[in-house]
């Protein structure tokens, strides 16, 4: 199983060079190759056909003559090449080496259940009972969806298939040994022009086509389309304040993709309604990190509540006590985090069910909306961290969402 991204030359390597070479090796086989459509297959075909045409003194073979249907056509020293879409009949046909070239055509077959099932019986039916003894299956795809043909066969039959992924942007245990946040083609596309293309279609979109790792589509925590953008705050009687902080500390060089520092702030008023009102956020170094928090308290002003992690350890309790010392006159709340994630993010999830949380309208919306829609299975959840603080300290039960504050006044 071959996963990669588009545009990554998988089909070039997987399904033109791959049967070249392989009939090369055996040279009297049978493939079958596979697409989406016919049309797709047919073109795979006709590119190998031309390239043992083009290689034949070095390879010791070539097409038989009169050979020109796409679909189906033969080699001189016996092998037999057939195209099938994934609608296209095989009965009759076996084969040594079956090659599944991209069986989702767009994300709209890959989000109907009905097209999902019909790829999964046509693999079943049609694909596994055609191939022979000792037969070998190669399936190349981009992921769109957790139960597409990949991750359905991942989940019932793992251990048949062994499964190289290359994401876009490497991860930790890259198979090519690359840094994590190298990009996979950096002179067709660098790390810069993959970040912006990550903005551009989404944090879904990335994680399933661009790294592979497709994310749940229903269960989420968040109801974001309860969650509605307001032009201006809404009107009512403002109760509390606070602007809720979610660290990290390292800069961003270019060449990864570390945490952000999350500063959200998020207003309570009197008829208990919640909201969002501004977001920073910053991938920077730990002093970069501390000018943030001061600058943007300056800017919010001493009536709203500065609410800051506790890491645990004398290091954490350090950079509260310089924080604290550079917040003087500001009322600065600590706690430490525990219990998981989605646990301390439940009681927030609530009011976004009954429609308590909105958002004012600004250029922060998206990443926020998305990130919320992700959670907890997002790539990133530095900005929901934030705001899962700023609900608890506003709504002043620590005790459901986890962390326990302990206020320090600097008045």
């Amino acid at each position: 199983m071959v996963l990669m991204p588009p545009g990554s030359a998988k089909s070039t390597y997987a399904s033109v060079l791959f049967p070249a070479w392989w009939f090369s090796q055996h040279p009297a086989s049978s493939i079958i190759t596979a697409s989406h459509s016919a049309f797709l297959a047919e073109h795979f075909s006709r590119r190998v056909r031309a390239l043992i045409i083009e290689r034949q003194q070095c390879l010791g073979f070539c097409v038989s003559k009169d050979q020109r249907a796409a679909d189906h056509w033969t080699t001189s020293c016996g092998g037999e090449y057939m195209a099938v879409g994934v609608r296209g009949a095989v009965a009759g046909r076996r084969a040594d080496l079956i090659i599944i070239d991209d069986p989702v055509s767009s994300q709209a077959d890959a989000e109907s259940p009905r097209q999902r099932a019909y790829v999964w019986e046509w693999f079943k039916s049609d694909i596994i009972t055609r191939l022979k003894p000792g037969g070998r299956i190669v399936l190349i795809m981009t992921r769109w969806h957790q139960d597409d043909l990949g991750g359905q066969l991942l989940s019932q039959a793992q251990s048949e298939w062994r499964v190289i992924r290359l994401p876009a942007l490497a991860e930790a245990d890259d198979p090519l040994g690359r840094p994590v946040g190298a990009a996979l083609w950096p002179e067709w596309e660098d790390y810069g022009a993959l970040t912006r293309k990550r903005q551009l279609i989404g944090e879904r979109a990335w994680s399933a086509l661009f790294q592979q790792t497709p994310l749940p589509s229903t269960g989420r925590l968040f109801s974001i389309d309860k969650i509605a953008i307001r032009p201006t705050p809404e009107p009512g009687a403002i109760n509390t304040v606070v602007r809720a902080w979610d660290l990290a500390a390292t800069g961003n060089t270019g060449q990864n993709d570390p945490d952000w520092t999350v500063g959200i702030r998020m207003q309570r008023n009197s008829d208990g309604r919640y909201i969002i009102l501004d977001v920073v956020r910053l991938q920077g170094t730990p002093h970069q990190v501390e000018e943030l928090i001061v600058k943007t308290a300056h800017k919010d002003g001493k009536n709203v509540i500065v609410a800051i992690p506790e890491d645990p350890g004398q290091a954490g309790k350090s950079q509260m006590a310089y924080l604290v010392r550079q917040l003087a006159g500001f009322h600065v709340v600590s706690s430490r985090e525990t219990g998981s994630k989605a646990t301390r993010a439940m009681p927030l999830a609530s009011q976004v069910e009954a429609g308590n949380i909105s958002v004012a309208a600004g250029d922060w919306n998206q990443t926020l909306i998305e990130e919320m829609r992700d959670f907890p299975w997002g790539h990133k959840d530095d900005q929901v961290d934030a705001l899962v603080r700023a609900f608890t300290t506003l709504t002043g039960r620590p005790g459901m969402a986890g962390p326990v504050p302990v206020s320090i006044f600097n008045r």
